[in-house]
């Protein structure tokens, strides 16, 4: 079952000034082998959602050099999916130049090679975009200062995540047959220990002390409580 979540932009922002002019020894650098400039932004968008989308092939992923998938690094691999996701992960459109946020993705291209450089959008001043990328490392460069000859624009709209089917929940616990806990591990409970009777003084009322006569003691030992189930 995919359910929505919202796309943190100040999450974004602040993992691209933390690494704008760095590298996160988590992923691979392609500085020199084509240009990082996707797959920091990639990152960017990661700390926005934490959520990837491990589809072979046409997912957006990174488990490592040797496994991950091409819109995590790749301009044009990254907009398709983008603006084509329907399942897990991060998804937006392309917008008009002045609908863009914190968080959102521009990129560049010209005649010769097409769309070629990926950028986040980390601020404004007045009409122009202030911008943090890597591969010509930058944080609240303005977008003015690039030499290109056109541009899109990605608004990110949201984040999609897939949680397991509840369905059988309902059912069991309607007919009483049984607890379904999503997410746990499937272990019964403990059974319940009833607790032994307590004497209650018969003259503990308004204004008068209570009978001296001593409640009986719980046994010391209780079995553990049960867990309770985490998102």
């Amino acid at each position: 079952m995919l359910v929505e979540k919202i796309y943190q932009r100040e999450r974004a922002l602040l993992y691209a000034e933390r690494w704008a002019r760095d590298r996160n020894p988590l992923f691979t650098d392609y500085e020199r082998l084509g240009g990082n400039c996707t797959n920091f932004v990639s990152q960017c968008l990661l700390a926005g959602s934490c959520v990837m989308n491990f589809t072979p092939v046409f997912g957006w992923y990174y488990r490592s050099d040797a496994d991950r998938s091409a819109s995590w690094t790749g301009v044009r691999f990254f907009y398709d999916f983008i603006v084509g996701n329907q399942a897990e992960g991060p998804y937006g459109r392309e917008v008009a130049p002045d609908a863009l946020e914190t968080g959102d993705v521009i990129q560049l291209g010209n005649g010769r090679q097409g769309f070629y450089h990926s950028l986040l959008v980390v601020g404004k001043e007045g009409a122009d975009y202030l911008v943090a990328a890597q591969s010509d490392d930058a944080l609240e460069r303005p977008l003015s200062t690039y030499n290109y000859e056109f541009a899109r624009y990605l608004h990110i709209e949201g984040v999609r995540l897939r949680l397991p089917d509840t369905a059988d929940c309902f059912d069991a616990l309607y007919s009483g047959a049984a607890l379904v806990f999503v997410g746990e591990p499937e272990e019964s409970l403990p059974p319940s220990v009833p607790l032994p009777p307590m004497t209650v003084p018969l003259n503990e009322t308004e204004g008068e002390t209570p009978s001296e006569e001593p409640m009986e003691e719980l046994p010391e030992e209780m079995p553990p409580e049960v867990p309770s189930a985490e998102e």
